[in-house]
Parts: structure tokens; C-alpha cells; sequence
């Protein structure tokens, strides 16, 4: 029988991390900024730096080239797309950086744009900065000044016959809830608009069914997933076919090619794998009946949530009843709260207590996380910024009692 719950010991021995002299006496909360590799990863990028050359020659060049394909048509499976809509890019401020410059070609002054307060800045900036230099409108979806949530009723409100792109995030990387995309994509759908989804702050507690989700563009960063430092893009075919060339001229008839505007980092896109392959050790230790990669990431996902949520209630729990404590975001877990915590300490600074957890040794986080108009909505000063505690799959009970245990002291 498939296993229900998370096997934290076996997760835990994949990550070299949690046995290497470096991170002894560490735990690390930071996740949200960027996770442990696994340890698949870790071989996957070694193995082709071992003879790395450029690919696609004879010999060594033609196997990292194949291991190159070979890593996003498994991504492209993982994901519910074809190997053809996979993008790679250095990081997702990059990937959405190149985009906003190949959408320019497709929109005009007049045209209406919707962008929020709740994103972190690289889904955010770009599209205003393209806005301004088109003469689009922006129509900003602002989250509630309170909690940082965004309502969906709001975005509704601001679509029109007029708006022609929207951009939001899958999950605040501070409120920590997941926002309705299916929801918002079909609707921008019906007005005629195309959606582009941040799913950085998602991605590493479910890898998602892009057809599921509707987006015309999702995108997500591999070091906050286990993996290498490289972001990834589906961009589905019929607004790839449409979306202006950023790469040299003779690569306008290439999706892999025309969103790269320099070569991309040949050992890590291979390495990309790395990811794919821890998920299939949890889902053969497991016992996940899906023969497919497709439904072994969706098992493994579930997994993930469930021992995500179990952990985050206690905290989450433990800040929304503290009296010197403003929370950000759901104070309850359900479906859609992610594991990562943010709020506002009203006796100690952030930073302060940040330093003051570290010489416990705890990896926390205080500043504003490139979501700075988020921090500015919330009224709260982004120099000093919020604290943050995220979690992952990997984080344990104990880890989160601990913490607990010092915040009470220290708050």
C-alpha cells in the first residue's frame, strides 16, 4: 500500500546538508530564499562537470546535449506541457525580465495591464516599467492593507475588454497563501487576456499541472526546489509563437532558444534533472502507485503538503494568539497556506531578532524580501522589514517546537 505519510528520515538522508560539518548545529527556516539541494542534484551537476564541453558535437558534446533535451521533456512531462513551452533562463528575474521585452511587440499605448502589490519585485517592476514605456494603463490589484491577502472580487472588478496582460503571484513569498489561479487565468482568458504566473513562492510545496492552472506563462525558480540555480518557464505554444525573438535572429523559430537572449548554462539546465530524480526516490520509497513522472510528482506533492501543514499549524498557532506579535497573511492552515510565516514583532526589531535566533541557531530571515510594495501596503517600514520563518517538506516537528521555544523567549 502507498504510503500516507512523509517518511522524514529518508527525506531528510538525501540532503547532504543535514549531516555535513558546515550546517552542524544549524536549522535552517530561510527556505523561502532558496532550499537544500538534493543530493540527486548534487550528483546530476558533478557527473557533467566531469567532462563538460558545449553540447550538441560528437562524443562528449552530443551527451550533454542529449542530457540537455533529456531534461525538459522530463520537466515538460513533469508538468503537464510539451518539451516545446520549457524554458530555462538564469533565475526567474531574468526569465521575466527577457519576457517582458518579447511581449512588447504584442501590446500597444492604450492597452490595460493588471500587476499587484502582493508580488515579489521581478513579477512586478518589469511589466510597469513595459507599461510606461508603451503607454499602457496599469491597474494595480492591491492586497488588504491588514493581512496582505489579495481578493479575488478586486481582480475581477479591474478586468476589462481593454486589459490585455495580467501578472500575479501563485503565493506571496510574506502572506503565504496560495491565490486562486485557475480562477484568474480563465477569467483573464474571457477578457482576452494573457496571464503570466510567478510560482517561485509555490513550487516547492507542489509542482503543479500547468493545464491545470490555465496560465499562459508559469514560472518558478530550481534552487527553491531542491535543485540548481536556474528558473524555469512554461510558456505555452500559441503565445510562444506569437511573443517577439530576444535571441539572434536565426533562433526566432526555436521556444528554447528564442527567450535567451545569451546561451544558457549548458551543465545546469542538464542538471535540472536532479530535482525530477529525488521526487522519484521519495515516490519509490513511498510507494506511490503512478508508473508516469507526471503522477508521481502529483503523489509526491501530496506528501509534501501534508507534512507542510502539520508542522506550520503550531507556529502559526503559537504567533496568531502572541500579544506582541502582528501576523501576515491566514493565521490557519488549510489547502492553500503555505509554510511560510511572516510577521511583525512590536518589542524587538526584525533584524534584531533575526540576530538574536542566530545566536541560537536558527537561519531566519528580516528584510522585505523583494516584495517591497508589499511591506509599503502593510504600512511597515521596508528598511527594517518583516521577519520570516519558511519552512519546507523537510523541516521536522522538532525543529519547529525549538524555534517556538526560542521566539517565546525572545519575543
Amino acid at each position: 500500500m502507498p504510503a500516507t505519510s512523509l517518511d522524514l528520515d529518508f527525506v531528510r538522508a538525501q540532503f547532504p546538508a543535514f549531516s555535513a560539518p558546515e550546517t552542524s548545529g544549524w536549522t535552517h527556516f530561510e527556505n523561502a530564499g532558496g532550499s537544500f539541494p538534493a543530493s540527486q542534484t548534487i550528483d546530476a551537476l558533478t557527473g557533467i562537470y566531469r567532462t563538460k564541453v558545449q553540447p550538441y558535437g560528437v562524443g562528449p558534446s552530443g551527451t550533454l546535449g542529449d542530457a540537455m533535451d533529456r531534461a525538459r521533456a522530463r520537466w515538460a512531462e513533469a508538468l503537464g506541457v510539451t518539451p516545446q513551452e520549457v524554458v530555462f533562463g538564469p533565475s526567474t528575474s531574468a526569465n521575466t525580465y527577457t519576457l517582458s521585452h518579447a511581449f512588447r511587440s504584442l501590446l500597444k499605448a492604450g492597452d490595460e495591464i493588471i500587476v499587484t502589490d502582493q508580488d515579489h519585485e521581478a513579477n512586478s517592476g518589469v511589466w510597469r516599467r513595459m507599461a510606461d514605456a508603451l503607454g499602457m494603463t496599469i491597474r494595480e490589484w492591491k492586497v488588504n492593507g491588514e493581512t496582505g491577502r489579495l481578493d479575488a472580487a478586486d481582480f475581477h472588478n479591474l478586468l476589462s475588454d481593454k486589459t490585455k496582460l495580467v501578472t500575479f503571484t501563485h503565493c506571496s513569498n510574506l502572506a503565504g497563501e496560495e491565490n486562486p489561479v485557475a480562477e484568474l487565468t480563465a477569467a483573464a482568458r474571457a477578457a482576452g487576456a494573457w496571464s503570466v504566473v510567478d510560482g517561485v513562492s509555490w513550487a516547492p510545496h507542489e509542482i503543479c499541472d500547468v493545464n491545470e492552472l490555465g496560465a499562459d506563462v508559469y514560472m518558478f525558480s530550481l534552487y527553491k526546489v531542491y535543485g540548481v540555480h536556474q528558473g524555469l518557464m512554461s510558456v505555452r505554444t500559441p503565445l510562444m509563437e506569437q511573443l517577439g525573438n530576444q535571441s539572434h535572429y536565426f533562433n526566432a523559430g526555436s521556444p528554447a532558444a528564442k527567450l535567451n537572449p545569451a546561451g544558457p548554462d549548458h551543465a545546469q539546465v542538464a542538471a535540472t534533472v536532479g530535482t525530477l530524480d529525488y521526487i522519484e526516490a521519495l515516490a519509490g520509497h513511498h510507494g506511490v502507485a503512478a508508473n508516469d513522472l507526471h503522477g508521481q510528482v502529483r503523489a509526491v506533492s501530496a506528501l509534501w503538503r501534508k507534512q507542510e501543514r502539520a508542522i506550520t499549524a503550531p507556529l502559526l498557532t503559537f504567533l496568531a494568539a502572541h500579544p506582541r506579535v502582528r501576523l501576515i497573511g491566514p493565521a490557519t492552515v488549510d489547502a492553500r497556506r503555505a509554510p511560510t510565516v511572516a510577521f511583525m514583532p512590536s518589542k524587538v526589531s526584525p533584524p534584531d531578532l533575526e540576530k538574536l535566533l542566530g545566536e541560537r541557531g536558527f537561519v531566519t530571515g528580516a528584510n522585505d524580501f523583494y516584495a517591497r510594495r508589499l511591506v509599503e501596503a502593510l504600512g511597515l517600514d521596508p528598511e527594517i522589514g518583516v521577519m520570516r520563518v519558511s519552512m519546507t517538506h523537510y523541516t521536522s516537528g522538532q525543529d519547529v517546537s525549538r524555534v517556538i521555544a526560542a521566539l517565546e523567549e525572545l519575543l
